[in-house]
């Protein structure tokens, strides 16, 4: 997949393409359908198939008080973009300038211009624009005007009644329901950072973990200790998390993420890994003890074993 950062770094003999504009958080099932139908539709006429999203979501510049949070960082979206086979995505700057584009001028710069869009495939509540002054109808129009074709694409309602979202992964993620989220997904609630020094407490209970940096990439799920995997340079290692604050314990930092390695132990100081969350084991308790506390950790490991295996 070819990465375009912004409009001035389009090539002036871009070819004719098929488009999709979107936030695309989480690359999530509904969002893999669009792209689906994107790729076969350019595919069928020899062109190139775009992704157009944003490095931010909107609301973090215009309404930063009501922006939810993101399931993902920019680069875990071009990362799991590419792996869709797209063949280019388009990263815009959602800075002052393009918020203040009124809707002909973004269709003019971005699709047309920019990307000689034949055709564009957007979801039925699609807006674009300043004040999100533009809909599908809007769109359709000038299309029609400036040579371009607009689809349409369907919700992907898995259960009949709600249709796949954002927000509905974050519900799931914020209870700790990793296996539904997986399922709207379409791919494993991963967050990605790296491995700092923490107080030890693992290994002096004899289960070492990999902790990672506060400020790492990808929405945490709730607090609790899940199964789930590590990868480290490209290789997988499978892996008990703990999430939380571990109450155990006085004077520990909020939505600290650990992960045990099963079965080795790995210096992994310093490197950045993704811990992948593939089911929820229960949830965070405060023991009365250490020995109760070495209890549970050693039935956790054995359940994240049978899990996994």
């Amino acid at each position: 997949m070819r990465i375009i950062r912004g409009l001035g770094d389009i090539p002036a003999d871009w070819p004719a393409s098929a488009v999709s504009i979107g936030k695309f958080d989480g690359v999530h099932a509904g969002h893999r359908a669009v792209i689906a139908e994107l790729k076969s539709i350019a595919d069928a006429e020899g062109l190139v198939s775009v992704v157009a999203t944003f490095d931010r979501h909107p609301l973090a510049l215009l309404a930063p008080d009501d922006c939810p949070e993101s399931l993902i960082s920019a680069e875990q979206k071009l990362n799991l973009l590419g792996e869709t086979g797209v063949g280019a995505a388009l990263v815009l700057e959602f800075n002052p300038a393009l918020a203040a584009l009124a809707p002909e001028e973004f269709i003019e710069s971005v699709l047309v211009n920019g990307l000689h869009a034949k055709h564009v495939l957007v979801g039925r509540d699609f807006r674009f624009g300043a004040r999100a002054a533009g809909d599908v109808h809007l769109l359709q129009r000038l299309g029609a005007a400036k040579g371009f074709d607009v689809r349409l694409i369907d919700d992907v309602k898995p259960d009949l009644a709600r249709r796949v979202s954002s927000t509905w992964i974050r519900e799931l993620l914020s209870r700790g329901d990793v296996l539904a989220a997986t399922g709207l997904l379409g791919h494993v609630p991963t967050v990605r950072g790296e491995v700092v020094h923490g107080a030890a407490r693992g290994r002096e209970l004899g289960f070492p973990t990999a902790n990672l940096s506060p400020d790492s990439e990808g929405l945490i799920p709730a607090d609790g200790v899940y199964a789930g995997w590590l990868t480290d340079a490209g290789v997988r290692y499978p892996a008990a998390i703990s999430v939380g604050n571990n109450p155990t314990f006085d004077g520990v930092a909020q939505k600290q993420v650990e992960a045990y390695v099963l079965d080795r132990e790995i210096d992994l100081y310093d490197h950045v890994v993704e811990v992948s969350f593939v089911d929820r084991i229960r949830g965070m308790v405060a023991f009365t003890g250490i020995e109760p506390l070495i209890v549970q950790m050693r039935d956790d490991v054995e359940r994240v074993r049978h899990l996994l295996s």
